[in-house]
């Protein structure tokens, strides 16, 4: 059976991810600092760019050159081929391959309009520098270094020390290989143990420590006067200590619960995290990309635009280009032509970036009229009355893909009467009522929860159980297992580690 070699033509249809439908699903994502961030990005790479000032009315209108539907890229993509055989806009027509720059007239111009930069002499003498303005914390490792400079210590014996300061984590903790350590400086195990005493005994207390147990005992020690009880509970009872099992520590002892309690007082105002006294958290900042507020009874929804650059097509460009488009001219100079096509392709980019701004905004506020007509009454009483709803509910509201509503949520901020959250924070699972009633959003009755352990009284914390049997008073129909998973999501320990005896 020999193979037979045929050739044949098929016709299909594939859906394919343009730049610009690229472009399009990227702001989409963006929140409002990184669309500002990418605005003002592209107003230094496209000359063709420029910024509306605030006081200065729109000469033309392609700043408003979306149209008044919001843009799908999903929906979009389907319709590519349709809107290529539409009517070209007068936009579009001046982008064609017939078009010509009067570059001469371009040059002219720019010669007699061209300023320069005010020089650094111009500026005030008073004013401070940059390295003046700014501050600079000092690290953990930093503090211990110039501890560890103060004093005399041999060669080798600085080397294990430095080794050992730059194996400790943020909390403060020792997680290198001491035996190691000490082979690598050329220095006995037991030298390399007593250096490591030595930066325990640095400040802050407790630095060096290779656990919590190690890490409490240190403090421990250094109390004036010493407390032996103190010292003997962190030794042998630490399982206790951390379930809060006063009465078993009493028993093993022999001592009064009350001397017990006292005792795990002071190991209460222990440090655990030595180290994070020197840890500056990254501060995350929020910026709303939209606004709800109410008035009278209503609620208006505007968008964020503070810092958000108001962009045109450069009126100069467009005028060149316009007349040039008028005028059918054709330029024989080839590397007129490389610059002709240049500017020609910063023009489209110029032009679909600026639509696609504001059908993001517009996108944006689309989505959120919806959230804001299902979620009413969220607004006006809070959290616990925030109703169930998915993606699909909120896609099927404004005519948008599911993944498009994904995309418009993720990452972008509401500020609302009630506070300021994630979009995605309004779509919830739901939870069954008991009593056939309107089902709940998984939110509302995380919050419920939070609510019932901040309430307890922290001598008897509630059980999980104990929580699913007051929630079933409410009407909400949950396993004892689903209030764990929450509360764990809540970041709350569970009631035998909450359990405090002061």
């Amino acid at each position: 059976m020999g193979i037979q070699l045929k050739q044949g033509l098929r016709l299909g249809q594939n859906l394919v991810m343009t730049p610009q439908l690229q472009q399009a699903i990227k702001l989409l994502q963006l929140n409002h600092m990184e669309l500002a961030e990418l605005i003002n990005q592209e107003l230094t790479e496209n000359p063709v760019l420029e910024e509306i000032n605030e006081n200065e009315a729109p000469q033309d209108n392609l700043e408003t050159a979306a149209g008044d539907e919001s843009f799908d890229p999903e929906i979009q993509q389907q319709n590519d081929e349709a809107s290529q055989v539409q009517e070209p806009k007068p936009e579009d027509q001046m982008l064609s391959g017939k078009d010509e720059v009067n570059w001469d007239a371009y040059l002219e111009d720019f010669n007699e309009n061209s300023s320069t930069a005010p020089s650094m002499k111009e500026t005030s003498d008073e004013t401070p520098t940059y390295e003046n303005t700014l501050t600079k914390t000092t690290s953990l490792e930093e503090h211990l270094q110039w501890q560890l400079s103060m004093l005399n210590l041999m060669d080798n014996e600085q080397r294990v020390a430095q080794l050992i300061i730059s194996a400790l984590n943020d909390d403060g903790y020792f997680e290198g290989d001491l035996p190691q350590i000490s082979i690598q400086a050329g220095i006995e195990l037991e030298d390399a143990e007593e250096i490591l005493k030595m930066i325990q005994n640095f400040d802050p207390i407790g630095i060096g420590a290779r656990n919590l147990k190690e890490c409490l005992m240190i403090q421990a020690r250094l109390l004036l006067p010493r407390q032996p009880l103190v010292e003997t509970m962190i030794e042998n009872h630490m399982v206790e200590l951390e379930k809060h099992n006063i009465p078993a520590i009493a028993k093993t002892l022999n001592l009064p619960i009350e001397q017990i309690v006292e005792a795990q007082k002071v190991i209460h105002e222990f440090e655990p995290r030595p180290g994070s006294l020197f840890t500056e958290p990254d501060t995350q900042y929020i910026q709303p990309d939209i606004y709800i507020n109410k008035v009278g009874n209503q609620y208006v929804i505007h968008m964020n635009d503070d810092g958000i650059p108001r962009l045109r097509v450069s009126n100069y460009y467009k005028t060149i280009v316009q007349k040039e488009a008028a005028e059918g001219k054709i330029s024989g100079n080839p590397a007129g032509g490389k610059a002709k096509e240049y500017v020609q392709d910063k023009l489209r980019a110029a032009m679909w970036l600026i639509r696609s701004i504001q059908n993001r905004q517009k996108t944006i506020y689309k989505v959120t009229e919806a959230i804001l007509a299902r979620q009413r009454e969220f607004f006006e009483k809070g959290s616990q009355f925030l109703k169930p709803m998915v993606l699909k509910d909120i896609a099927a509201d404004v005519g948008m893909h599911e993944s498009t509503i994904s995309r418009v949520t993720t990452n972008k901020y509401v500020h609302t009467p009630v506070g300021t959250f994630e979009l995605k924070y309004f779509f919830n699972s739901s939870i069954n009522s008991s009593d056939g009633g309107d089902a709940l959003a998984s939110s509302a009755v995380k919050e419920r929860i939070k609510q019932l352990i901040t309430r307890e009284d922290p001598k008897k914390p509630l059980s999980d159980q104990q929580v699913v049997d007051m929630l079933s008073k409410e009407n909400v129909d949950i396993a004892r297992r689903t209030v764990a998973k929450y509360r764990e999501m809540l970041n709350i320990l569970p009631s035998s580690k909450r359990k405090r005896s002061f």
